[in-house]
C-alpha cells in the first residue's frame, strides 16, 4: 500500500491572480452603467463576462465573475445602476445574475476549445445566453408575479439585438485583444 496523495487543488500563480482581479475590476466598471427599461435594466455585464472568458478562459473567467457576485452582495454598487446587496441579486433580476454562471461556463468551455472558430465561439454565447434567459426568466416571473410570457416581454425580447452585438464584438475583438496580451507577455 502506497501513502500517495494527489492534490486536486490547481494553484494559480501571481500573475493568474491579478488577471483574474483585473477582470473583476473590468466587470465591476462596466456593469453597473446601465439602460433602466422596466425590472431589468440593458447593462454591459454580459459583454464584460464574455471578454473575461477570451482573457482568461473558462476557470478564470467564471471566478472573475463569481468575484463580482461577492462584492455586489457584501455592499458595493457594482451591479445595475450602481446597486448592490441580497435584494438585489434574490430579487426579480437576480436570475439573470446568477444566470450569468451557467453562461459563463457554456460559453467559456466553447472558446477555451475553439477560439479560433468564431461560428463555433458566437454559438457558445448564444447557448450560453439562452441558458442566461431561462434563469433570469423564471426568477422574474417569481419574483414579480408575472406570467411566463409577461416575464420573457420584460426580461428576454427587448434585449435580443443588444446581446447579439454584444457578441459580436467580443467574437471579433476578444480573440484580438488576447493575442495582443500574449505577444506583449502578460499570459
Amino acid at each position: 500500500m502506497s501513502n500517495l496523495t494527489v492534490n486536486t487543488k490547481e494553484k494559480f500563480s501571481i500573475q493568474q491572480i491579478a488577471a483574474i482581479g483585473v477582470m473583476t475590476a473590468v466587470i465591476c466598471v462596466l456593469a453597473p452603467f446601465s439602460l433602466p427599461i422596466g425590472p431589468v435594466p440593458i447593462s454591459l455585464t454580459n459583454l464584460a463576462i464574455y471578454f473575461a472568458l477570451y482573457m482568461l478562459g473558462v476557470k478564470r473567467g467564471t471566478i472573475s465573475y463569481l468575484v463580482y457576485l461577492r462584492i455586489g452582495l457584501v455592499g458595493v454598487p457594482v451591479f445595475s445602476g450602481f446597486t448592490s446587496g441580497p435584494g438585489k441579486l434574490f430579487g426579480p433580476p437576480g436570475g439573470y445574475l446568477i444566470g450569468f454562471i451557467p453562461m459563463a461556463i457554456i460559453a467559456g468551455m466553447v472558446i477555451d476549445r475553439k477560439i479560433n472558430n468564431r461560428l463555433l465561439c458566437f454559438i457558445g454565447m448564444i447557448i450560453g445566453t439562452v441558458v442566461c434567459y431561462a434563469f433570469g426568466t423564471a426568477c422574474l416571473a417569481y419574483e414579480a408575479h408575472m406570467d411566463l410570457l409577461a416575464a420573457l416581454m420584460a426580461g428576454v425580447i427587448p434585449f435580443i439585438p443588444g446581446d447579439l452585438i454584444k457578441m459580436v464584438l467580443a467574437m471579433i475583438l476578444g480573440p484580438q485583444i488576447r493575442n495582443r496580451l500574449i505577444h506583449a507577455n502578460l499570459f
